[in-house]
């Protein structure tokens, strides 16, 4: 099995970077040089060109094939590394892997996931270079950099959770995640949203978190949240959650409520995680599917 991963995995690292791309990236750059407002001209010729890329992975015989060869029990659903985006110039350096799920029974979302992956990741590396060539050519010095990959969150027989991070990295660094939580039995994309009757969510969520926060600030002086009732110098504080605030399923069967770095606390807090008790949303909850309780 193993012997097999490697080669699906080979095969997708030696489907070539397309031509026509890298002229359309290089041709948007010289425009953006010359042409100061036409973004939305280069940024529609990227896009197109990243569809066209998608469409040509979709009828590549290779990569068919070795999806077709791949072994299988029960349907595992698997999130493999498409490919690397890879550059450092000993001052710029940007990694930027793409993921790829397989073995979704429902393909159209397979095929939504697999798609939104890799524009995503074609445009950050795009608009990587494109920051590259805008400093050059405005005589700026300074590191630039950029790190995005993935880790899966959550495999059991119910839920597949896996997050996207990406780390921008200049005067300062910046990191967001982003999740997906797939309902493997019925093959659907969980949203926040969909786990609740209504909207009620929001206010039982952002209680319980407000609570934490100021809680754990007590139990350790070193941690800070900008949050209603504590002072701090930003004179920002965390009222609610969104109501599509970053979330996952974990292994447990508990709702984690996640924060972009900078959102609710400072830098060196890093991406804040908030695990909600079940029993706080049951009264709340539109399914018992998921979230198990205590």
């Amino acid at each position: 099995m193993d012997e097999k991963l490697e080669q699906m995995k080979q095969t997708y690292m030696d489907i070539p970077i397309p031509a026509e791309l890298d002229f359309i990236v290089n041709q948007a750059i010289n425009q953006h040089r010359k042409k100061p407002r036409t973004n939305l001209k280069w940024m529609t010729a990227i896009a197109a060109a990243a569809i066209v890329f998608v469409a040509g992975l979709n009828t590549s015989p290779a990569f068919a094939h070795s999806l077709a060869d791949m072994p299988v029990v029960g349907k595992l659903i698997k999130v493999l590394t498409f490919r690397e985006y890879l550059y450092d110039d000993g001052t710029h350096q940007a990694k930027v892997e793409v993921p790829i799920i397989t073995n979704l029974e429902n393909k159209v979302l397979e095929e939504s996931l697999n798609t939104k992956y890799l524009e995503e990741s074609r445009k950050l590396y795009t608009d990587f270079m494109i920051d590259i060539e805008k400093m050059k050519a405005s005589g700026l010095e300074g590191h630039l950099g950029v790190d995005s990959g993935y880790i899966v969150k959550t495999d059991n027989d119910q839920i597949f959770a896996v997050g996207r991070y990406v780390v921008n990295t200049a005067a300062s660094s910046s990191t967001t995640f982003q999740y997906d939580t797939i309902d493997k039995k019925n093959q659907l994309l969980i949203t926040l949203p969909s786990l609740f009757k209504d909207e009620g969510y929001v206010q039982v969520i952002s209680d319980y978190i407000k609570a934490q926060m100021k809680q754990r600030m007590k139990e350790d002086p070193t941690k800070i949240y900008w949050v209603e009732g504590v002072p701090n110098a930003v004179k920002f504080y965390f009222s609610s959650i969104k109501k599509n605030q970053s979330f996952y399923i974990n292994k447990d069967g508990k709702l984690v409520i996640v924060f972009q770095k900078y959102e609710v606390t400072p830098g060196y807090m890093g991406t804040p995680e908030f695990i909600i008790p079940t029993n706080l949303l049951v009264d709340q909850l539109s399914t018992h599917a998921y979230l198990l309780p205590e």
